[in-house]
């Protein structure tokens, strides 16, 4: 019996580790199969915007003697404004885009007073050349075509109540009379 026990234990150690080993194959195999998916499958990267986008047909609104009231109407809210520099507020805008660099304008406003007194900044581009710059991403790969041909259609014939439906006579059109919003007094 002793014999018979020392096999069955040999036995079971070697499943054991077979079992241990096959495991170990699948894990290397499963995570080369997660890395090639990985390589594949990309996230989704948004464009971090921050700050006030100035245009130059703001910046060329502003005139000195205007009030701050007047200035941030035009403007917009400063995304910098410090105690210690009362007189003067920032306007600085950041856009990052993947795959871009960094872009950032800036705008400094100098009051004196209420007035304002003078303005400096990076040159800034017009409303519709930042729109355009927003539009020019580039687009992997072709846009698919999502029409289809008559000779495409033809290949699948229409059946059953789609085709009645567009044999059918189509429906009278809809009355353009409406009833009045108000009731009338009389």
């Amino acid at each position: 019996m002793p014999v018979k026990a020392h096999s069955s234990a040999r036995l079971g150690a070697t499943l054991f580790i077979g079992a241990c080993l096959t495991a170990v194959a699948g894990c290397s195999s499963l995570d080369g199969a997660s890395h090639r998916l990985a390589s594949i499958v990309t996230p989704y990267k948004v464009d971090v915007v921050q700050g006030n986008f100035v245009s130059r047909e703001q910046v060329e609104a502003l005139q000195v003697g205007m009030s701050r009231q007047q200035v941030r109407d035009i403007l917009g809210t400063p995304l910098v404004t410090s105690l210690f520099h009362a007189e003067r507020w920032e306007y600085v805008f950041t856009i990052k885009r993947p795959g871009q660099e960094l872009q950032t304008r800036k705008l400094t406003v100098f009051f004196q007073g209420d007035q304002l007194q003078r303005f400096d900044g990076d040159a800034m581009p017009s409303e519709a050349e930042f729109v355009a710059s927003l539009g020019s991403r580039s687009t992997r790969g072709k846009v698919p075509v999502l029409e289809a041909t008559d000779a495409q259609l033809a290949r699948f014939p229409a059946t059953g109540n789609a085709a009645k439906a567009a044999v059918a006579a189509p429906a009278e059109p809809v009355s353009a009379s409406y009833p009045p919003l108000e009731a009338s007094a009389r």
